[in-house]
């Protein structure tokens, strides 16, 4: 009877001083009875206990005192290990409402299916004259916003410039609406598309706009390289006890540097990205074994796109020495012109897209210069092919020489 009596006292629900507890009446139910009811009280006790503890460790976290938090989340989960669910929330436990907001961020996504036409919306609704952008402090210098659309568009086009670069473009188009509108320009990325592919892109079916045929029709990228590493054994000379005979493990790369005007570079050697991706951030680049060409893309009958390059070895012109045969009669050497066909087939893998080259064709073929005959021998696409994959450099598109 005092142990049920003294856990009554414990209850929520008595007086601040805790020293006047009701009568303790005998009940027939017997002192059994009121020993379960006692622990029944103690339990809901210590659950009250702890969401108090859990909803303070909230708060903590809340305001950015994780320890704090912590040593709350520790105690209330000391008295009761699964607490967290059953605490009904009357806000969200993310603060500030976040939770709501992005329900409510959700809603607007679903309702401004065009941004684009709710920004244009917006400024045409503007009180004062429609403009761009609007300064967002009182400034004495002239704002951007003063020149006329022509202009802005002029210095949109620098941005994207001759080597394509619409990731400064998508980054320009952050700033404010008027960014945004003038970043969506059709006029821009139909001059983009021409660039690419050129006449045949002169229908827009069946794209919803210029952009989208950028972002959805396959090509290749420029703001980058594609390289493929290969490694194979070769087997060495034989000793001379003939105990024991050398194997090597040969690594080498091959690199692919697309232009938008439709050239291309590719070379092969054993040195490592590292040092070799800066030296092709140019056409003029100073390396010898480097080859130089042409590119087309080719839409295939099974929907496939192939990368067909036409690839030559820069010419050096090397002055004759003629005092070196001034006392020897001269042997003539038949000239003649080497170039490589290569075919590529554009994939997507992982999370990007038009990433990965896959071998399709390749072939050397000689031309005499004085016959004019041309022999033509083509390599087996076997495992020294791999694949080329795209790995995009930041510096191939750090200047601007000329607009789009």
């Amino acid at each position: 009877m005092f142990r049920a009596q003294w856990m009554f006292e414990l209850a929520p629900g008595m007086s601040s001083s805790g020293l006047e507890p009701l009568p303790c009446r005998a009940s027939s139910r017997g002192p059994g009875v009121k020993s379960v009811d006692g622990r029944g009280k103690q339990e809901i006790a210590k659950e009250e206990k702890a969401k108090e503890l859990f909803l303070k460790a909230v708060e903590e976290e809340r305001n950015g005192a994780l320890y704090e938090a912590i040593k709350f989340y520790r105690l209330a989960m000391q008295l009761v290990p699964d607490i967290e669910f059953k605490i009904t929330y009357t806000r969200s436990p993310d603060g500030d409402g976040v939770g709501k907001r992005c329900v409510e961020d959700n809603k607007e996504d679903d309702k401004m299916a065009d941004l684009l036409s709710d920004f244009q919306q917006q400024l045409t609704l503007q009180e004062s004259p429609v403009k761009l952008c609007q300064p967002e402090v009182d400034v004495s210098q002239t704002h951007i916003s003063v020149l006329p659309m022509e202009v802005l568009m002029y210095i949109f086009r620098w941005v994207v410039s001759s080597d394509l670069d619409l990731r400064s473009l998508e980054q320009l188009s952050l700033v404010c609406r008027g960014f945004y509108i003038c970043a969506r320009d059709p006029e821009i990325w139909h001059q983009v598309c021409l660039k690419i592919w050129g006449r045949s892109c002169n229908k827009l079916v069946p794209y919803a706009s210029w952009r989208e045929m950028f972002l959805e029709r396959p090509r290749v990228r420029f703001d980058g390289v594609y390289i493929s590493k290969t490694k194979y054994i070769r087997q060495g000379e034989q000793s001379l006890d003939g105990f024991y005979r050398a194997w090597h493990q040969v690594e080498y790369y091959r690199y692919l540097r697309f232009f938008p005007d439709g050239q291309v570079m590719m070379l092969t050697t054993p040195e490592d990205p590292q040092s070799i991706v800066p030296r092709l951030r140019t056409k003029n680049t100073r390396t010898d074994a480097i080859l130089l060409g042409h590119y087309r893309l080719s839409q295939e009958m099974d929907n496939q796109t192939k990368v067909f390059a036409v690839l030559m070895k820069k010419k050096e012109e090397k002055p004759i020495d003629y005092h070196k045969y001034r006392y020897f009669r001269r042997v003539p050497v038949q000239e003649t012109d080497h170039s490589f066909h290569v075919g590529l087939q554009l994939c997507s893998s992982g999370r990007q897209r038009f990433n990965k080259l896959v071998w399709v064709h390749h072939s050397c073929h000689i031309t005499y210069k004085s016959t004019g005959e041309t022999a033509v021998t083509t390599f087996d696409i076997d495992k020294m092919y791999s694949p080329l994959f795209f790995a995009r450099v930041k510096s191939f598109t750090a200047f601007s020489e000329k607009p789009l």
